[in-house]
């Protein structure tokens, strides 16, 4: 991590400029990372305690980390588009990584990540862009009736705490069900993982070590 490089910029995204944060690893990047963040009329933003843990622990995983803000957001432009949009907001940040980096990163696997409404977003994001990985932390999978995770994916760590009362436990297993999806369940996290993002970073370390 301290050898690690971070900037601010702005990507050109369907409906404007997008306010974008990228980490770039001090070592051999192990793939490309790109993180939603959570509902964007509830406070949402890139700066989400989540999506700053899934941001920090992607970067020690030596991923190519990268979040933003949705259009609307921040000092992204454009405005909130129901999930449609949003979903081409992701594609294009990834779309524009990808290129960045083609030179001198080629093949790297692509993981998507996200939060809440962010989670939802990429698994619709993951029909199209087929990614090696996935990492959901409390999809909002009935809001935005979610698909399910795509079979060409090799790995997916869904994560939802058990004492969640926006994104409710049993929509998600119900979610889950017809694939028999895994599910990490986190005792005694709410939403925000209040007091749980340590255990949900080892959470996600731990799954990678285990792949590795």
């Amino acid at each position: 991590m301290n050898s690690a490089v971070i900037q601010k910029f702005f990507i050109d995204g369907p409906s404007g400029k997008l306010e974008t944060i990228l980490g770039e690893p001090g070592s051999t990047p192990q793939g490309i990372a790109i993180i939603a963040h959570p509902h964007p009329l509830h406070g949402g933003t890139m700066e989400n305690k989540v999506v700053h843990t899934l941001f920090n622990t992607l970067l020690e995983l030596q991923f190519i980390t990268v979040k933003f803000n949705f259009r609307g957001v921040g000092q992204s432009e454009g405005a909130f588009d129901h999930g449609n949009g949003e979903i081409d907001d992701v594609i294009a940040v990834t779309q524009t990584i990808r290129s960045q980096f083609s030179n001198h990163v080629t093949d790297v696997p692509l993981l998507l990540a996200g939060f809440s409404f962010g989670g939802a977003i990429q698994l619709h994001v993951a029909e199209k862009l087929n990614p090696e990985f996935l990492i959901l932390v409390a999809p909002s999978v009935v809001n935005l009736n979610a698909p399910a995770v795509p079979e060409t994916t090799q790995c997916a760590l869904i994560i939802q705490g058990d004492n969640d009362n926006i994104v409710l436990p049993d929509a998600v297993l119900a979610w889950a069900a017809p694939t028999s999806q895994p599910i990490v369940f986190i005792p005694g996290a709410e939403h925000f993982f209040h007091g749980k993002l340590a255990i949900l970073k080892h959470v996600i370390l731990r799954a990678f070590a285990r792949k590795a």
